[in-house]
C-alpha cells in the first residue's frame, strides 16, 4: 500500500539560491585572488567592506532575527581588540591567532552583560547595552598597561614577525606594511563567508525556526515548546563572539588603538545599524546590499563632515518610511527572489502540478 504522504517533501532551495550558490563560490575565488593584480588602497576598501559586513550580520542575527535590538555593539567590539593587543604586549603572542582570543574575551564580556540586560525590554534593553558599553570603555580608558586614555600601539616586531606576512611578501614582492593589509584582508573574507554561512546554516535548522517564532512572537512561542531564553542566550552570545573576532582583526590592521575608537557608538553600532536598516533586516542578503551601499555614499560625502551625517540620516529615514523591509526586502517583494531562502515549501503530490507561486511561503 502506498503511503500517500510519500510525494511530498520540503524545500528551501530555489532557482535563484542555485545560480547564486554558483556565482558565491567564483566571487570567493576572485575574492582570494585580488591581491595579485589590485592597488594597495582597493584592498584596504575591501577590508572596511568586509568588516562592516561582517559587524552587520552578527547585529542582524541579534536584531533582525532574534528581536534583540542592541545599540552597545562596540563593546564587544572595542573588547575584543583589546584583548587582542594586550596578549600581544603583555604576553607575545602573535597577532594573528590572537584574533580568537578577541572574540573568547567578547564571549566572556557578553555573559555578565546578558545577565543584566535580559531582564530590560525594548528601548530599555537598548538603553541597557549602550550603558554597559560605555562602562566598559571607562575601566578599558583607566588600564595604564595598554596606554590608557591614549591608547597604544603594535610593538614593531609584533607586526613585522606577523605570520604570514614573510610568505605573502615573497609571494607578491610587496614592503611589510602591504602584506599585512593583504593578510589582513584574506582573514577578512575567511571571516565574511564563514560568518554568512555559519548564520544560514543555523536558519535552516530547528534553532532557526524557533528563533523567527521568539522574534514574531514570545508567548506564542513558548506556548509551542520553544526555549525563548535560551534562544536569546544563543544569538547574544554567537554574535558577541563573532563581533569580538571582527574587533581584533580591525584593530590587527590598523595596529593603533584608543578607548574612544575602539569603543565608538558611531563607528561600530550607528553605522552598523544604517547598514541593516537600509539593506534590510531579517535577512542575510539585506546587510551585502546595504554596505554596498554605505560604501558608495560614504566615498561620495564623506568630504562633507557634518552635511555626510545628515544625508545618511535623511537616506535612512526615507527608506524606513517607504520600503520598511529595507532595499532588498522591496526588491525581494516585486521580484520573489532569495538567494538565501530560509522558508520551507511543501512541494509534490497534488501541488506538484500548480505552478510555483513568485512568493515563497
Amino acid at each position: 500500500m502506498t503511503n500517500a504522504h510519500s510525494d511530498y517533501s520540503v524545500q528551501t532551495r530555489t532557482k535563484a539560491s542555485s545560480i547564486s550558490s554558483v556565482v558565491a563560490v567564483l566571487l570567493i575565488v576572485l575574492a582570494i585572488a585580488l591581491p595579485a593584480f589590485a592597488s594597495r588602497s582597493l584592498i584596504q576598501d575591501m577590508f572596511f567592506i568586509l568588516t562592516m559586513l561582517v559587524l552587520a550580520q552578527f547585529w542582524n542575527l541579534l536584531a533582525g532575527y532574534g528581536g534583540l535590538v542592541s545599540v552597545g555593539q562596540q563593546a564587544f567590539v572595542g573588547i575584543g581588540a583589546y584583548a587582542m593587543f594586550s596578549v600581544v604586549i603583555l604576553m607575545g603572542f602573535d597577532p594573528v591567532p590572537s584574533i580568537l582570543i578577541a572574540g573568547v574575551a567578547a564571549l566572556l564580556l557578553a555573559i555578565p552583560t546578558a545577565f543584566f540586560a535580559f531582564r530590560l525590554q525594548g528601548a530599555y534593553f537598548a538603553i541597557g547595552t549602550w550603558v554597559i558599553a560605555e562602562v566598559v570603555r571607562l575601566l578599558v580608558a583607566q588600564w595604564k598597561a595598554v596606554g590608557g586614555g591614549t591608547g597604544t600601539s603594535l610593538p614593531r616586531t609584533a607586526t613585522r614577525e606577523m605570520w604570514f606576512t614573510e610568505t605573502i611578501e615573497t609571494l607578491f614582492g610587496v614592503r611589510s606594511a602591504a602584506a599585512r593589509d593583504i593578510l589582513a584582508y584574506w582573514l577578512a573574507v575567511v571571516l565574511a563567508v564563514a560568518t554568512i554561512a555559519g548564520i544560514y546554516w543555523l536558519l535552516r535548522t530547528k534553532r532557526g525556526l524557533g528563533l523567527a517564532a521568539v522574534r514574531d512572537n514570545i508567548e506564542a512561542a513558548k506556548s509551542v515548546g520553544v526555549d525563548a531564553v535560551r534562544m536569546k542566550w544563543t544569538v547574544f552570545l554567537v554574535s558577541a563572539f563573532g563581533t569580538g573576532i571582527a574587533g581584533g582583526l580591525i584593530y590587527m590592521q590598523k595596529a593603533r588603538i584608543s578607548p574612544d575608537a575602539a569603543f565608538s557608538l558611531q563607528d561600530w553600532t550607528a553605522y552598523v545599524i544604517f547598514i541593516v536598516v537600509i539593506g534590510g533586516m531579517g535577512t542575510i542578503e539585506g546587510p551585502i546590499l546595504g554596505v554596498l551601499v554605505f560604501f558608495i555614499l560614504q566615498s561620495l560625502l564623506a568630504d562633507y563632515g557634518s552635511w555626510y551625517l545628515m544625508a545618511l540620516g535623511v537616506i535612512g529615514i526615507t527608506i524606513m518610511l517607504f520600503a520598511p523591509r529595507g532595499l532588498w526586502g522591496l526588491f525581494s517583494d516585486r521580484t520573489g527572489i532569495e538567494l538565501f531562502p530560509v522558508r520551507r515549501r511543501l512541494t509534490g503530490g497534488p501541488l506538484s502540478n500548480t505552478p510555483p507561486s513568485s512568493k515563497e511561503e
